[in-house]
């Protein structure tokens, strides 16, 4: 999450989680099971957000979170799933389009993009740092303009 950390100054950063790539109930793959993320494939928008919260608790997501419905506007205009990242300037136009995950998935491209726009960040000799504090225990949701669900702390 360094690149969100380094520009979030400068951009806003949204992740949407779309369709569950590698349910349990589907095709399954064994780094879901190494990685501790096993879910099965959400039937209704009450499970979607459910998988959601889940994931930003037990992970400490830092970076603001959306849910897309279960008619999935945001999977079907911006070809989303399995995983993609998009630059969307201030006027509302796409600026970058990554490739396609797991293959063509580049963060080091939007870093680029990024530091061309507002420049590089350099970081200094890393020490180590204290626990995160803790975030709100509980979250819910607010449905935005475009058909997706924001995660919210309450």
């Amino acid at each position: 999450m360094q690149i969100f950390n380094d520009y979030k100054d400068h951009a806003d950063f949204l992740t949407i989680y779309v369709r569950e790539a590698h349910p349990t109930d589907e095709w399954q793959m064994k780094s879901n099971i190494k990685d501790d993320v096993c879910y099965a494939q959400p039937r209704n928008l009450s499970d979607r957000l459910a998988i959601a919260n889940d994931f930003t608790k037990r992970f400490k997501y830092p970076v603001p979170f959306g849910v897309d419905d279960m008619n999935n506007p945001a999977n079907d205009a911006y070809s989303a799933w399995p995983e993609r990242l998009y630059i969307i300037d201030e006027n509302g136009k796409i600026a970058y389009r990554g490739g396609m995950g797991p293959f063509h998935y580049n963060p080091a491209e939007v870093r680029s993009w990024l530091a061309t726009r507002y420049g590089e960040v350099k970081h200094p000799e890393t020490k180590p740092s204290s626990p995160p504090e803790k975030q709100g225990s509980e979250a819910g949701a607010k449905k935005t303009d475009v058909g997706i669900q924001e995660l919210t702390s309450q």
